[in-house]
């Protein structure tokens, strides 16, 4: 058995079982689970319509690479969307079954085990940056995602000794659990560390077409390096998925774009992997991609989400609406297990502890003190969700001492 295997940490969805474990909710009260990013909107029409008419194209095997459609529709899209010129969608993207498959498969393609190397990731962040650096051999390097950060990843943080064994660099943006979006001035300077030290830039932006602002989509890292000079996207790498953006977590469809030399690398990887794309899944994402109608609908109903509830939660736990993403990231009073743990007895509500997010280092855990609140349920559940937490908070004095004042009643 692979050793490594033992140096993974229980995925946060486990320890958070553990956490309830023996825990009876109000059974008068239905439940309302926010812990998961997993969307609850309906799968748009024009995407089941083309996976039913495809479903005969099941009898085929599917190319690794996927098919050529898909690959224009994939680089279609990225050109309008971030104003690429250059991008050549038959070498410089990839589909892939889910950008976290493929988020973990890139460090096992990418990463020589046989060397030292470090990978810099998020903490708080996804877990499976971690596991994929861990068993790729790799240590990680924790950069502290904190108010005091911005929410952001500090890189300035890293001196020349520590960036000299980095060879891959995780970044999500808008980040997941913070929401926060990463500045061109920020890729500037990661871009120009990656030229000094050779390491790859691995950006996971599967939020980006969930924002609040419909004027103002987040900044990617292939845009950012194209308003740089950089439209060759040297040692960069974006995924992107259709699970967030079109509300289907279910098909497994997402892509890899950026350098031609490293899409071509892990597509041989990949060949040996064994996880192309179901050419029914395919037809369906070329429908998905080359349709805007149902991302603005989606947009819509997140940013109403937002507007309903998230003034009344921070009146007891201090958040924000986020630059992008659909998670509000809440300070808690005390302790973010026990308040979770509170909440699910008195409420029937489940949210995610930030401290299972994230990692402990020097003593310090940055997840610990806050929760993770998925806004992905239906609109009345998030409402109910939201005067729950409100209610619960206020009854026990849970309210944390840095929170807003209270709304008016009938805010949510």
């Amino acid at each position: 058995m692979n050793p490594l295997l033992e140096r993974l940490q229980p995925y946060p969805f486990e320890r958070l079982r553990s956490l309830l474990a023996g825990c009876v909710a109000p059974p008068h009260l239905p439940p309302i689970d926010l812990s998961i990013g997993e969307p609850k909107h309906a799968a748009p029409r024009v995407l089941l319509d083309a996976m039913v008419k495809a479903l005969p194209s099941i009898s085929s095997y599917p190319k690794t690479a996927g098919s050529e459609a898909l690959r224009i529709a994939i680089g279609e899209w990225l050109a309008r969307r971030y104003r690429l010129s250059s991008l050549d969608p038959l070498t410089q993207v990839l589909p892939v079954s889910g950008s976290r498959e493929a988020l973990f498969a890139f460090a096992q393609a990418m990463l020589d085990a046989r060397a030292s190397q470090r990978v810099v990731l998020p903490n708080p962040g996804y877990q499976i940056y971690e596991g994929a650096s861990l068993l790729a051999g790799a240590e990680p390097l924790y950069l502290p995602v904190t108010p005091q950060t911005g929410l952001r990843m500090p890189f300035d943080r890293l001196g020349p000794g520590e960036w000299r064994d980095v060879r891959l660099v995780y970044v999500c943006s808008p980040g997941n659990p913070t929401g926060a979006v990463i500045p061109l001035s920020e890729w500037r300077d990661l871009f120009e560390q990656s030229d000094r030290h050779g390491f790859v830039i691995a950006s996971d932006e599967c939020y980006s077409e969930i924002y609040p602002d419909s004027g103002q989509p987040p900044l990617g890292a292939l845009q950012a390096a194209a308003e740089l000079g950089r439209d060759r996207f040297e040692r960069i790498v974006v995924f992107g998925s259709l699970s967030k953006r079109s509300s289907v977590p279910g098909l497994r469809s997402g892509f890899v774009a950026g350098d031609s030399r490293l899409i071509a690398a892990f597509l041989r990887y990949r060949t040996y992997h064994g996880c192309a794309m179901s050419p029914a899944a395919q037809a369906a994402s070329i429908a998905a991609w080359s349709d805007e109608a149902h991302v603005a609908e989606n947009r819509r109903r997140y940013a109403a989400k937002f507007a309903q509830v998230t003034d009344a939660i921070a009146t007891v736990l201090p958040t924000a609406v986020p630059e992008g993403g659909f998670f509000l990231w809440a300070r808690t009073p005390g302790d973010d297990r026990a308040f979770a743990r509170s909440l699910y007895e008195q409420s029937n509500v489940t949210v995610l502890p930030g401290s299972f997010l994230g990692r402990e280092v020097d003593g310090v855990n940055p997840g610990s003190g806050f929760v993770r609140i998925a806004l992905v349920a239906e609109e009345a559940q998030v409402q109910e969700a939201a005067r729950r937490i409100v209610r619960c908070a206020a009854r026990s004095g849970d309210a944390h001492p840095g929170a807003v004042a209270p709304l008016a009643t009938g805010t949510v």
